[in-house]
């Protein structure tokens, strides 16, 4: 657990560091800069440039965590194993493109009247799609040398600085908003070549053929794991991007920019799982090597608790300052409250059962996931249509909640049954009530004419009651662990 917890916490800092440039960024900049048209293209272009991507790699990502630890071998290369997902991925690149320029007339037709501004830079997802593939690629491979927190510092952080870089050229009026697409599209590329760079420096950009090492009983496997992979990869990308892409449909480009905004801060409650899952499905893969059930249930309890913390302490604070958010965006965004919430809530859930899928995933009943993925597809694409005709952006939120749900549900519900592995024990009946009592504290704080006062005052009493409480009842040994240090370490510096 050491390795989880060490890369989990620096993973974590800098996510949030992440999350403050792009609050700065989404939070502030965008409502404040942009149309709420221009906000719906930029998330068009990188949620359609995501689903091209996400094919690109022709499920090579699921074997690249399932298959690496038979590979692992620094000093003979891996095996060529760098060079086998390369040419995989170019591959998938090749046949994607064509698929593009197939599909472009009909992209144009369905977007010519309720989303023009899309069709004018449709050209702009050659470059997005093209570096967002091997970004994938490369941060997985990250992930199986065990140093999951470079692909989220160059994603989470370095990213977004290019971003609201690039926004602020256009704010203080450096060029027109046909070169800020230009800028963004070069933000969003940038990190493939940062990641590149690092894994050269540490020495692991290796490419070389190994005849022979990798055995018909081995291709067979990775074939069919790889199969299964596209389908697990693509559903994955469409459950995140293809509400974007059904607002567009139904309402229009300007329905989309409010919910891109909206969608940023629900997302906000699931920003401390990344670095947490990077490296535990690593951990989990090479558990499922040894067959040590022992090592995964350990791994799954106790980051599990650690994600349900830390979920519920930032739902409940995005909840008890609700209002103040929209003091920050402004009412243009209004419609976009319920969505907050549901997204947020949406995440919780998320949160609660993420290792689930992991586990699922590296174990020989993989293909389940698989299953259980589609079902998520179809029920989110079958709800939200009907949804979202009747309650516009709202509808769209309430899909992805029933959805995740399920989804999520079924995960744990498999893992219970087939291995008796589930995480929960009497402590989550604690944190409950832990959380229940610090929002309705914060809650029922009389309301501050400032709404920066309101925040600090109403957050810090929320913070202060929830962590006491997480503390005193030692719901996490881990987080126990981490304040210990931390008041070890004031001490030291009195």
């Amino acid at each position: 657990m050491g390795i989880i917890k060490r890369q989990s916490i620096s993973g974590t800092i800098y996510s949030y560091i992440g999350v403050f440039v792009g609050f700065v960024t989404t939070g502030i900049l965008f409502p404040k800069v942009f149309s709420t048209d221009e906000v719906g293209l930029l998330r068009l272009l990188v949620s359609t440039s995501v689903l091209f991507a996400q094919f690109s790699g022709l499920g090579f990502n699921a074997v690249m965590m399932r298959s690496f630890p038979f590979f692992r071998d620094k000093e003979s290369g891996h095996h060529g194993f760098l060079s086998i997902a390369f040419a995989v991925n170019f591959v998938g690149l090749a046949a994607v493109m064509l698929a593009f320029f197939i599909l472009k007339p009909w992209l144009i037709e369905t977007n010519i009247e309720k989303s023009a501004m899309f069709v004018e830079y449709i050209y702009y997802l050659i470059p997005l799609i093209f570096f967002t593939s091997f970004f994938n690629l490369l941060d997985n491979y990250y992930r199986i040398l065990y140093n999951a927190t470079k692909g989220t510092v160059i994603k989470e952080l370095w990213q977004r600085i290019f971003i609201l870089a690039s926004v602020l050229g256009y704010l203080f009026k450096l060029y027109d908003f046909q070169l800020l697409v230009i800028t963004y599209t070069i933000s969003v590329c940038l990190p493939t070549l940062l990641i590149i760079w690092s894994i050269w420096r540490q020495g692991e950009l290796i490419f070389r053929c190994e005849k022979g090492f990798v055995s018909k009983s081995m291709a067979r496997e990775m074939i069919n794991v790889s199969l299964f992979g596209i389908v697990t990869s693509f559903s994955g990308v469409i459950i995140l991007n293809v509400d974007a892409l059904l607002i567009n449909h139904y309402l229009g480009l300007s329905a989309t920019g409010i919910y891109s905004i909206a969608f940023y801060f629900g997302t906000l409650v699931l920003i401390p799982s990344r670095p947490v899952v990077k490296i535990a499905s690593v951990l989990i893969a090479d558990g499922w090597k040894e067959n040590d059930i022992k090592k995964i249930d350990e791994i799954y309890k106790k980051s599990n608790i650690v994600l349900t913390i830390l979920a519920l302490l930032l739902f409940i604070g995005l909840t008890a300052n609700i209002d103040n958010v929209f003091q920050i965006i402004t009412n243009k965004y209004i419609s976009g409250k319920y969505v907050i919430l549901l997204i947020g809530l949406a995440n919780v859930f998320e949160m609660s059962t993420s290792l689930a899928q992991s586990i699922i995933h590296f174990s020989k009943y993989y293909r389940v996931i698989t299953w259980y993925l589609l079902i998520f597809v179809f029920m989110l694409l079958i709800s939200a249509s009907i949804l979202i005709p009747l309650y516009g952006i709202v509808g769209c939120a309430i899909a992805a909640l029933l959805s995740r749900f399920t989804y999520n549900f079924l995960s744990w519900l498999f893992l219970y049954r087939k291995f008796n592995l589930q995480p929960f024990t009497f402590k989550y009946w604690y944190l409950l009530g832990i959380t229940a009592i610090s929002f309705a504290v914060s809650y029922f704080i009389p309301v501050m004419h400032n709404y920066l006062i309101d925040i600090a005052l109403r957050s810090s009493v929320l913070v202060g009651l929830f962590g006491l409480g997480i503390y005193y009842f030692k719901i996490s040994t881990d987080f126990n662990e981490t304040f210990h240090a931390i008041f070890k370490q004031l001490k030291l510096m009195k």
